[in-house]
């Protein structure tokens, strides 16, 4: 006790004396220190114009990230504001203030970058974590629970005193989670950006430790946190932009898919138009009204970049399946429609019954495909059954050509909805797909 109470006492004349040269000569002794304040700024200002010109984030994700600059600037402040308390004006209760409000935003931080990263709608939870951090710091105005400032203006932590390490890190391994199941699917090596952000914060935590003998204009968690914020925000712009690349090669593959499908249906519906005036004029002219309904709805899907109802790619799937039934006598398409209150992306189910049409049951004495539909507890599931020709999986090449149509729709299903698509075949017994659409929020 007598030693620290020395240590404190030469502090204290140490304080006397800076404080007798005044604020601006005190201040000329941390030039160095004070040069880091440079960087930090500028690199905030970078990332406020970029964000601000960024067009591959939305709106929301652009407010919420100029909300998170001005937090990390006001930490910035705080550090300011934390040194001169700290060595040069002595106002406890000041320096308290300061120090409850550096302790409650940095979790807040973090909590904002959720909403960048994640497709929830509600972080409850984490801002309950917030608001009990805050009122544990809170606590520094009345009783030294989590910190306390002494009459000396000597910084004590009291028991509680890391309850903002302790919760920063909690989110902080979340969000590291949440990076990686979103974006690095495909590209796993990616994953380390964020990982090494984290990394970086918990190194800066243990280099303030290690220094907290000595007086620094701002802390080495700042510099991270501004440092890992610019870094996390250009990987995130990386897989925004990614994600945009892969929407567009996705709508021209639907497009050269349509085209491919054009020539080959519209000879053969031709040819069917041929025979059937000659024998049944009636039924040709049904065939030539379903061809016009099916043209035309092909036509429309080339502006169509959203989902669609369920119930207009059922239309345009039964008009299709009607010509072929005219083409094929041995062909039939049936229907068990349990669900049809959902949207899904065009094209979905119609490639699917072409696909089993042209490849699986036309070689079938009769050849059947059924569409089925049933709403689960978390998703529509659609499924295109068929009694063809089946194929080994095993060695299913889905980059060629003939496959084009299940690539298609597997990309758009998983890239638009956030849905699945799955296929089960047996040789020589039929072919199963299996697409599933995730509930929306006001479905659950």
């Amino acid at each position: 006790m007598q030693r620290i109470a020395r240590r404190h006492a030469a502090e204290a004349e140490d304080k006397k004396h800076l404080y007798g040269k005044g604020v601006s000569a005190t201040l000329h002794e941390y030039d160095i220190e004070m040069i880091a304040y440079i960087p930090i700024l500028l690199l905030l200002i970078g990332m406020s114009l970029t964000v601000l010109f960024d067009s591959y984030i939305s709106k929301k994700q652009r407010q919420i990230m100029l909300i998170i600059i001005v937090l990390i600037f006001s930490l910035v402040v705080q550090d300011f504001l934390s040194f001169l308390l700290q060595v040069m004006i002595i106002n406890p209760f000041a320096r308290t203030l300061v120090g409850i409000f550096g302790y409650s935003v940095r979790p807040i931080i973090l909590i904002l970058f959720f909403y960048i990263v994640g497709t929830r709608h509600s972080y409850r939870p984490f801002w309950m974590l917030a608001v009990v951090n805050l009122l544990v710091y809170m606590t520094a105005l009345f009783c030294g629970v989590a910190f306390a400032i002494d009459a000396s203006n000597h910084f004590q932590r009291g028991p509680l005193g890391y309850c903002c390490h302790i919760v920063s890190a909690l989110l902080l391994i979340y969000l590291v989670y949440l990076s990686i199941k979103k974006y690095n699917r495909d590209r796993k090596k990616e994953a380390l950006i964020p990982i090494l952000n984290a990394t970086l914060i918990v190194l800066a935590v243990g280099a303030d430790s290690m220094v907290s003998h000595r007086d620094y204009p701002i802390t080495f968690l700042t510099i991270s946190v501004v440092i890992s914020s610019l870094f996390y925000y250009i990987w995130l712009h990386l897989q925004l932009v990614r994600r945009h690349e892969q929407a567009l090669q996705a709508e021209q593959r639907i497009q050269i898919m349509m085209t491919q499908i054009k020539p080959h249906f519209l000879f053969n519906t031709i040819a069917t138009f041929k025979a059937l005036c000659r024998k049944d004029p009636d039924k040709a002219a049904e065939v030539a009204d379903n061809f016009g309904i099916y043209l035309r709805q092909n036509l429309d899907s080339l502006g169509k970049t959203g989902l669609i109802p369920f119930r207009k790619e059922l239309e345009h799937t039964r008009v299709y399946s009607d010509i072929e039934m005219v083409r094929f006598d041995n062909l039939r398409v049936e229907y068990d429609i349990g669900d049809d209150d959902f949207k899904l992306p065009y094209l979905t189910v119609q490639p699917m019954v072409e696909n089993a049409i042209r490849h699986g049951v036309r070689v079938r004495e009769v050849g059947i495909v059924r569409v089925i539909t049933r709403r689960r507890s978390s998703c529509h599931e659609i499924i295109i059954d068929d009694n063809g020709i089946g194929f080994d999986q095993n060695a299913l090449d889905l980059s060629g050509s003939r496959h084009i149509g299940i690539n298609n729709v597997r990309e758009r299903v998983e890239s638009m909805c956030g849905g699945s698509f799955s296929i089960d075949s047996r040789p020589g017994i039929g072919t199963s797909v299996t697409i599933r659409i995730p509930l929306r929020g006001e479905e659950k």
